[in-house]
């Protein structure tokens, strides 16, 4: 029988657990051929607060990790008897994830760790104040935003005229 990817429900909070004690079954080589790889798959994200970037390490799916294995009777038992753990997703009896949904998560994950998301503390329309640079103490609108970039479009008035101006996300504050 080949591995398969399954998809396995947690209590919340409790996925990075339940990796470690699998984790630590495979590496103590108990049910080494039976279950390959454990994954809780995670991006990083930057946002910023109080004008300083702040990189946190988010879930894309909380309370669930994905587990390749032989599903049987042995390894079934095993899983459902972790602390922390509800199930399988499927219950009683659960279905192997589709491969191009593994393909897809998978990809998400190599993805997430060359780019970082970032989380965009400005809306278009949003009031702020810059506090760095030449345009420092301007008060202005925000007109674009380049998450990509950690960047924002801001339209000033300069000598009665709007004027677009780009700056980092750090160097503007928002005006309540």
């Amino acid at each position: 029988m080949a591995k398969r990817w399954y998809a396995v429900h947690t209590y919340s909070g409790q996925e990075a657990r339940v990796q470690e004690v699998i984790t630590d079954l495979i590496a103590a080589g108990e049910m080494k051929d039976q279950i390959g790889q454990v994954l809780m798959p995670t991006h990083d994200v930057v946002h910023v607060k109080n004008g300083k970037k702040i990189k946190t390490t988010r879930k894309f799916f909380p309370s669930y990790i994905l587990v390749e294995m032989e599903l049987n009777k042995e390894t079934s038992h095993f899983i459902r008897n972790i602390n922390g753990v509800t199930g399988f997703v499927g219950g009683k009896k659960p279905q192997p994830l589709r491969e191009e949904e593994v393909n897809r998560i998978l990809g998400q994950t190599e993805k997430s760790t060359r780019q970082q998301i970032s989380e965009v503390p400005f809306e278009i329309g949003d009031a702020v104040k810059i506090k760095e640079g030449p345009f420092k103490d301007f008060d202005g609108v925000v007109d674009e935003i380049h998450p990509e970039k950690g960047k924002i479009k801001v339209m000033v008035s300069v000598f009665g005229r709007s004027t677009p101006v780009e700056v980092d996300f750090m160097h503007v504050n928002p005006i309540s």
